[in-house]
């Protein structure tokens, strides 16, 4: 760890975004759930992780969970859970739809609504792929997927940051490639890409790049997305993450994401069970053996999210190969 990185008063270690100085918890509460669940039990659940020492919390335009997250923030302010707005990071997502220059700003003054908030800590550029202005569904119709015009997008998500209304800027399901054309002109460069990333999905490639510039990957499925419509449980069921597991009298979870901690990566978990949710973030008073990280990054490779939602026979990208760019 370098050091940027150091515990907040939750125990939960922070480390400072590059290109805005921001600093960010590395472990952080995801309100994505597949099938989706009722507002009230997502509202339970973020309040509930408050409780239990997280204030880092990810939500998008596309989960419908930023008006339970909104709502959770200003119960935990009422009750002097937390004592102010600049004790959380809370990070939303720009859909498909909105990604047009002239849409970015009011899709975040729109999320920023929902969640009755002044301001993002973080705004994502969701996916790499446009699809038609003011259609707001999923999965999105082959035929109304359109090439992102990277150049006003990123333009639009910079000018979010100098409007103070969002304090970082950054990208997810970017490939190295999508990054290095956003870097070529970008005056802001993204501060996260946020991605799948577990030992079964390690993206070496990928953590290589933004190592070198300065941009912080962000894991999601860190546990494989178990229960959700594309995610399964062969992390989970690793034969060799269950070995290490019984060896140290740890979880197959908590390997997962002391694992991803190790790699300076941050790492996003989603569960709505106290017990689980209280497990995840007990992974910061004990170590990796030097031989156990080198077995876990010896482990066969393969995507599970394979994006096939954002892939049509109309383009832009037709193929699994043509959105990762080959990192597949």
């Amino acid at each position: 760890m370098d050091s940027n990185f150091k515990a907040t008063s939750f125990n939960i270690p922070e480390c400072v975004l590059a290109s805005s100085g921001r600093r960010m918890p590395l472990l952080g509460f995801g309100t994505a759930a597949s099938p989706p669940v009722g507002s009230e039990l997502t509202k339970t659940a973020i309040f509930q992780a408050m409780e239990l020492g997280y204030r880092h919390f990810d939500t998008a335009c596309l989960y419908g969970t930023e008006q339970p997250l909104g709502e959770a923030i200003a119960e935990a302010l009422s009750v002097g859970l937390i004592k102010c707005r600049d004790e959380l990071f809370i990070t939303s997502k720009l859909w498909c739809g909105d990604a047009h220059g002239e849409l970015v700003l009011p899709a975040l003054q729109r999320s920023l609504r929902n969640l009755k908030l002044e301001y993002l800590d973080l705004y994502l550029i969701h996916w790499p792929v446009s699809s038609k202005p003011g259609i707001y569904e999923f999965p999105i119709k082959q035929e109304d997927f359109l090439p992102m015009d990277f150049n006003s997008v990123w333009k639009a998500m910079e000018d979010c940051q100098r409007l103070r209304l969002t304090k970082s800027v950054g990208v997810s399901n970017f490939s190295c490639k999508k990054l290095a054309d956003i870097l070529a002109f970008a005056k802001i460069p993204p501060a996260v890409n946020q991605v799948e990333l577990n030992p079964l999905w390690q993206q070496k490639k990928l953590r290589e790049f933004c190592r070198t510039n300065g941009i912080l990957l962000t894991a999601y499925a860190p546990l494989g997305a178990k229960g959700t419509i594309w995610g399964s449980n062969r992390v989970l069921e690793c034969e060799l993450l269950q070995e290490i597991a019984k060896e140290k009298g740890r979880t197959v979870a908590q390997i997962c994401l002391r694992w991803a901690y190790e790699q300076g990566i941050s790492i996003l978990v989603k569960s709505f069970n106290k017990e689980r949710m209280k497990s995840n973030l007990e992974i910061f008073n004990w170590t990796l053996s030097e031989e156990e990280v080198k077995k876990i990054n010896e482990i066969p490779q393969s995507r599970l999210c394979g994006g096939e939602d954002y892939i049509s026979k109309y383009g832009p990208f037709r193929t699994a190969e043509e959105l990762w760019d080959g990192e597949i």
